[in-house]
């Protein structure tokens, strides 16, 4: 088991864990994925990202920035024109999210055809009185 600086992710008090926590997030995943050709404004995000809600989107930018992961920037035009983008900590989190997401689309087929052969089994198996 490698530790770095003393971090164990395996204990509870870890900051570590927090860290695992937030990566852990699929809006986060797909929000890194999204931007990482690079910058995109809030409803470019929105539209990309079928299926998240504004606060979601919303609470995800703002834990993101407050990471250190993504970079808000504001343009002075009048409505303000908004921008996010990775930083280079975030351009780090995306080689990780990319690999991730590549893997699940190249074994999506193996995993719902493994729950379904799970599901087949549980459902045949007889309960215990």
């Amino acid at each position: 088991m490698r530790e770095l600086g003393g971090a164990d992710v395996y204990l509870r008090n870890c900051a570590s864990r927090n860290v695992l926590s937030l990566l852990s997030n699929k809006w986060l995943c797909l929000v890194v994925g999204v931007l990482s050709p690079g910058p995109a404004r809030f409803g470019e995000l929105r539209r990309r990202l079928d299926g998240i809600t504004q606060k979601m989107l919303t609470q995800t930018l703002r834990e993101m920035e407050r990471a250190g992961l993504v970079d808000r920037r504001v343009y002075p035009t009048t409505p303000p024109r908004v921008e996010y983008s990775l930083t280079a900590l975030g351009a780090e989190v995306e080689a990780l999210m990319g690999s991730i997401r590549l893997w699940s689309e190249e074994h999506m087929d193996e995993i719902a055809s493994a729950r379904a052969a799970y599901d087949e089994r549980a459902s045949r198996a007889v309960e215990p009185l």
